[in-house]
This record gives C-alpha cells, structure tokens and sequence, in this order.
C-alpha cells in the first residue's frame, strides 16, 4: 500500500497481437510491420521445428523486404540463453521471434527479456500456456526452474501446423488448461487463510478456460484443425489471465509444485501438462471436489491420468507427492506443509493414478 492507502500501480503485460487460425504463419511479416519492427530480427528454433516453420518465418521476413537471422538451439539451459543473448548482443538484434516448441520459446523469451528486446512467439504445438505467458522454464542446475519473462509482444499461433504436431503435445496442452481447477482453488484458499492478493477477474478467467476445456473434451482429436483452434485459444485465455494477476496464481497450483518435484525424482519425466494434469486429478480429490470429472476429461481427450500412462513408476509419483511442498514453499497451496508417505499413497490409490 502507498502512504494514502491506495494500492501500488499494478502493471500488466499482454501481446498486442494474437494471430491465429490456418495458415497465419504468413502473418509474420505483417505483425511485424504492424509493430513497427525493421531489419536485425533474430529467429530461434528448434532442430526439428525448422524445416516445420523456422525456415518459412525467416525467409518470409527476408523476402519481405526485412534483415533477420536464424539460429537453431537446443535444450533448455542458462548457458543456452547466454549464447543467443551474446549472438543477439554481436548482430546488434533489435527484436527476436521464437518459432518451434515450448523450450524454444521459453529460449527466446527469456533471451530477449534479459536484452530488453521485444519478441514475438510463433508456437508449433499446443503443449502448455508457455506460449503467450510471462514466464520461461529453464533447466538449472539439473532443476526445471520457472522465471519471470516478459510477455510476447504478439503470438502467430498456426493452427494447421500444430493440428499436424504429435497429438500426445495437443493432449499435454489440455492437460495444463485443465490443471487450471486446482490452480485457482489453490489461490483462493491462500487468499482465505494468508490474506494473499487475489483477483476475481484472473480466476474467473482461469476457472472459465478450464471449464470450457472439460466441456470441450469430446471435440479434441488427432489431427482436427478445429481442436488445435480449441486448445490454441485456451491456452491464450490462461496466459492473459496470468498476465490479469500479475503472477502465474491462476494457472499454477499445487498440481504444478506436483509436476516440478516428478522432474525432479523421475528418471525420465513426462511432458509438463500430462503431469499437471494428473496432479490436479489427486488436487482436486485434496479440495473435496470433483476429480473424476478431471479423470474423465483426461480419458476422453486421451492424456494419462495415471503413473502407467505417464510413463513413470509408482515409487517416484509418491516421492514427488511428499517433495511437492518444497518447490515453492512461499506459495500456499491444499498441501500445505506437506504430505506424509502414508498420506500421498492413500491419495494416489483413491484416485488410480497408482494401483
């Protein structure tokens, strides 16, 4: 609070530009004349993305009468986001565009938010709100950390490109819009009992995106434009609403605390949205709500509900159960202090996601 009483100025970063439908991708160059954008554009993608779209963008743009450049990167790490910052630093880059998966992306918005510079996403698959958020999830020191990143300037989401990605990445991408139910039941109850900051607009906003997705389930299918389109706009709805709290509360709960400690103690861990939405299966039964809904949901739109879909023995969902309290212990969630052995076994078996 200000010494009147008024609260602090509460900024709020949202793209300028959301493009997407068929064939977008040929926006770019138009986005980027709307934004005022000129040569010294950077384009990061991905080994597999850019013969996907990485090399439709830039020779777009470079037909287009701009100047940009490609870079392809790998992983997820801080070394690689001091490469393509120092890259970015030499060409004298003035903006940069992440066209590929979630990695990519997270990349290049955190690259050009350390740099200052505007960046612009153009997602190839539908795997998680990473796309429009202001957020990045970058490995460190062998743990998946989530940091703050400025919001893209614009997102070109094609949705005939991500219709034709893996289906199990359109699924992943349900599955974290879903995970919205226990993120915001997360937030009220820290609202309620630690006073925490909480805005009606951004959960109702969240808790709308996952209901339409839950209500949508039957009408998401391997490569259906119309369900790309679906899972798109969802996932746009949830980072605004993100980007509404001024924090990622409305998307991220317990059941992401759930999935961040699986990365942890899983030898080879899932895709962040299988895992979040099976967290928020054992978050909800926590809350006392629905959860068979959630399962339901899942089963319909054919994401894993449990260990054996997940790809994950049962031994390391309960040890990411009991470690889960520890990933934010500043955020107040249904888990509380933590969960004993006992406790995160009884859970997991009530709701199948062991047997």
């Amino acid at each position: 609070m200000t010494p009147n009483g008024y609260r602090e100025p509460k900024w709020m970063q949202l793209p300028r530009f959301i493009v997407t439908g068929h064939g977008t991708i040929n926006e770019v160059t138009n986005v980027c004349r709307k934004l005022n954008y000129g040569d010294n554009g950077l384009v990061i993608t991905g080994k597999y993305t850019k013969k996907i779209a990485g090399d439709i963008v830039c020779d777009a743009m470079n037909d287009g009468g701009y100047n940009v450049d490609l870079e392809i990167t790998s992983g997820s790490s801080m070394d690689e986001v001091k490469r393509i910052k120092d890259l970015a630093s030499k060409n004298g880059t003035r903006y940069m565009l992440g066209v590929g998966g979630g990695a990519t992306i997270d990349i290049a918005k955190l690259a050009s938010t350390e740099l200052d510079l505007p960046f612009i996403s153009v997602p190839t698959a539908a795997s998680h709100d990473g796309i429009v958020s202001s957020r990045a999830s970058i490995m460190h020191d062998g743990k998946t950390t989530s940091l703050e990143a400025d919001a893209p300037m614009a997102v070109v989401a094609d949705t005939e490109i991500i219709a034709d990605a893996p289906y199990h990445l359109l699924a992943a991408g349900c599955g974290d819009i879903i995970s919205n139910y226990t993120a915001v039941l997360d937030w009220e109850l820290a609202h309620r009992l630690k006073n925490e900051s909480f805005s009606e607009y951004a959960a109702a906003l969240s808790r709308m995106t996952a209901k339409i997705m839950v209500d949508s389930a039957e009408l998401i299918k391997p490569d259906l434009e119309s369900s790309a389109r679906i899972v798109v706009k969802a996932l746009v709805s949830s980072g605004v609403a993100m980007s509404i709290a001024g924090s990622t509360r409305p998307a991220s709960g317990s059941e992401h605390m759930f999935s961040h400690a699986l990365n942890q103690v899983a030898p080879v861990p899932a895709l962040h949205g299988e895992q979040c939405g099976v967290g928020a299966i054992m978050m909800m039964y926590l809350h006392g709500g629905d959860w068979e809904r959630i399962r339901n949901a899942l089963k319909t739109i054919h994401a894993p509900t449990n260990a054996d879909e997940l790809g994950i023995e049962d031994k390391y969902i309960l040890e990411a159960l009991v470690l889960a309290h520890t990933i934010r212990p500043e955020r107040y969630t249904i888990i509380g202090t933590g969960l004993s052995h006992d406790a995160a076994e009884n859970i997991a078996r009530i709701t199948k996601v062991i047997t």
